[in-house]
């Protein structure tokens, strides 16, 4: 068969002239957008106020949440009627979060100098400051910290600004004398309204490390939205988006707060939910800020309790799953978790939201990976959600690697280079 002629009409200068107008915005696209950042997730954020913080708290959440499965729940057949799991599912996800709670309880802890806190005398907040880093540095030496700790500070507002300034100070400079700066080291700041807050905030961790002789950018930290002005400013804009921005690469996540943001939106009490429409509008403003900067999101929490009386923790229970399945539906995949009772089905939503879908996602991807076609026409899009499904799932320890190699046929490297295909190397 002859060869197709074919022809052009622009010149290879055009094409240069074009690369060289649009290099500030190839520039502008990989310092903005560098996409996930490819590390674990964690599924929750625990928080314990800072006077309760002692070296068994994981440990102690853990075992209550395992108390709360034997008195409310002792079987599979009855966890599962308590939240309408699928019978084919019950053993499998049952099995998996007694497991989860004897061995990893807690993905992610947070010291909080905060609201669970209040105001105390200044010797009294050094003091706790001082032995959270120290218990923290002892749990990483030991091996039995949680993946991700912390510590939730006061805010940068004029009337809290020093307190909180000196507790991080405190905090961080008695981890570093300790020569323990963990890799899983968070830090979240709490209302915050204006970007220049965030700015304050990463020039005070770039003093830190210059005083400290650590690297330029080694410490990130979270951010609260959790009042009106950081999701919408006075003119109009987006709050939330410029935040990021002025943190000049050290934010990593952003976390709702349900109850807060609720009352400053004059939302009543009973109706303060993270399914109200105004967390609906807020986590979607934070989202589209978010997508694509690699910057993360938390939602928010539950104040309903399981506690007392097995109906009303029955309810509460049911509550949360809800909420928590809601929230994984719409790409919200970590959240809070304010008592040790919301283990078991903060747990119960991740396996099931996880192993529901796996074999879909794993043929899809498969299918993707040996252009085998299908039903579905996916695109590089979707296997790169896909992937990030998967090992997510992997991640939480909802999905086995021996399972998901099998079903895709890839391993966790394969995987992971569908996820960022831009990366190099190993993460």
């Amino acid at each position: 068969m002859d060869q197709e002629r074919v022809t052009t009409s622009l010149t290879s200068a055009v094409t240069e002239e074009i690369a060289a107008s649009l290099a500030p915005v190839d520039a502008d696209l990989e310092r903005r957008y560098p996409g996930d950042p490819g590390t674990r997730q964690p599924v929750h954020t625990v928080y314990v106020p800072a006077d309760a913080f002692a070296a068994g708290t994981l440990r102690t959440w853990g075992d209550r949440a395992l108390t709360a499965l034997d008195a409310h729940a002792p079987d599979a057949a009855s966890f599962a009627a308590v939240l309408g799991l699928d019978e084919t599912l019950a053993d499998d996800v049952y099995g998996r979060v007694r497991a989860k709670l004897e061995r990893e309880p807690v993905e992610d802890l947070r010291v909080d100098f905060e609201d669970g806190y209040g105001t105390r005398g200044d010797a009294e907040e050094d003091a706790d400051a001082a032995r959270a880093a120290r218990l923290i540095a002892e749990a990483y030496d030991a091996g039995t910290a949680a993946p991700y700790m912390g510590i939730r500070m006061k805010c940068l507002e004029a009337a809290v600004r020093e307190r909180g300034i000196r507790t991080l100070d405190v905090f961080l400079t008695g981890l570093a004398q300790a020569g323990r700066l963990p890799d899983g080291l968070v830090l979240t700041l709490p209302k915050v309204t204006y970007p220049e807050q965030v700015t304050a905030m990463a020039r005070l961790l770039a003093a830190f490390e210059e005083a400290n002789g650590l690297e330029d950018g080694r410490i990130g930290f979270e951010i609260q939205i959790e009042t009106s002005q950081a999701v919408l400013a006075a003119d109009g804009t987006a709050t939330v988006a410029r935040m990021i921005r002025a943190a000049g690469g050290r934010v990593t996540g952003l976390h709702y707060g349900t109850f807060d943001y609720s009352a400053c939106l004059g939302v009543s009490a009973a109706h303060q939910a993270s399914d109200h429409p105004a967390a609906d509008h807020a986590k979607a403003v934070m989202q589209v800020a978010a997508a694509g900067t690699g910057v993360r999101l938390s939602d928010g929490s539950t104040n309903v309790l399981p506690v007392g009386p097995t109906d009303r923790v029955h309810d509460a229970w049911r509550l949360h799953y809800r909420l928590t399945r809601r929230a994984l539906a719409r790409a919200y995949y970590q959240g809070w978790d304010m008592h040790p009772g919301h283990l078991p089905t903060r747990y119960a939503a991740v396996f099931a939201f996880y192993r529901e879908g796996f074999e879909q996602a794993a043929t899809r991807l498969a299918r993707y990976a040996d252009r085998a076609g299908g039903d579905v026409m996916d695109e590089p899009a979707t296997a790169r959600a896909l992937a990030g499904y998967l090992l997510r799932g992997l991640d939480c320890r909802a999905l086995d690697s021996a399972e998901v190699a099998r079903r895709t046929g890839l391993s966790r490297a394969g995987l992971e280079g569908f996820a960022s295909p831009g990366r190099r190397g190993p993460r």
